[in-house]
């Protein structure tokens, strides 16, 4: 997940009014504190517009995958108006996620194969322990990937964005390593692996 937007390029305009320090630092921390993984964000803008009875603050998002996120508030003061606007950035962008989550989610049929179950008498299960003609246990595809720590809604995320039908990952909440899957009806399942 993308926790900070690092040397993200931030043009800060005023109109009508020169751009002080403290302003243009205050839309610098505001924009670095937007830390959704996706849309990723490539360059901000912000547009400044000093009126005589209203404030105007514009942000102009430029983020991966084309898309460009955009919002504008107004009122007296230029910090209230900066506050409203990211809080509607943020929500664009979170709406921007669930679109995606929406659009990849696979169908049930096609995401999991079930196997149909099927019944053995006692007789198939009796056999000598030790027998000459067991197959061997061989591993099909060795696969190595690293396990990261993460949130529960970032586990998700990550699965939905990916073709696998499981991630295991350490919970950053209880510190244990956790499962986390789709069941048959949709829904998420998650299994925690006690040392």
């Amino acid at each position: 997940m993308q926790t900070a937007n690092v040397n993200l390029p931030v043009t800060v305009t005023v109109r009508h009014e020169e751009v002080t320090d403290s302003l243009r630092d205050y839309a610098h921390k505001k924009i670095e504190s937007l830390h959704l993984d996706y849309p990723k964000i490539i360059e901000a803008k912000v547009i400044l517009d000093v009126q005589k009875n209203r404030q105007i603050a514009e942000i102009i998002l430029f983020c991966t995958n084309h898309i460009t996120i955009e919002a504008h508030s107004e009122g007296r003061d230029m910090y209230v108006a900066l506050d409203e606007t990211i809080e509607k950035i943020a929500r664009r962008m979170r709406k921007q996620k669930t679109r995606l989550m929406k659009k990849n989610r696979p169908h049930r049929n096609e995401s999991i194969r079930y196997l149909d179950e099927r019944h053995f008498t006692e007789e198939a299960m009796d056999h000598p322990e030790e027998s000459e003609h067991d197959p061997e246990p061989f591993i099909v595809i060795p696969e190595k990937v690293a396990v990261k720590t993460m949130f529960k809604e970032d586990a998700i995320m990550e699965l939905e964005l990916s073709e696998r039908p499981f991630i295991l990952y350490r919970s950053a909440r209880r510190h244990c390593l956790t499962i986390i899957y789709r069941r048959k009806d949709g829904e998420y399942a998650a299994i925690d692996i006690q040392p």
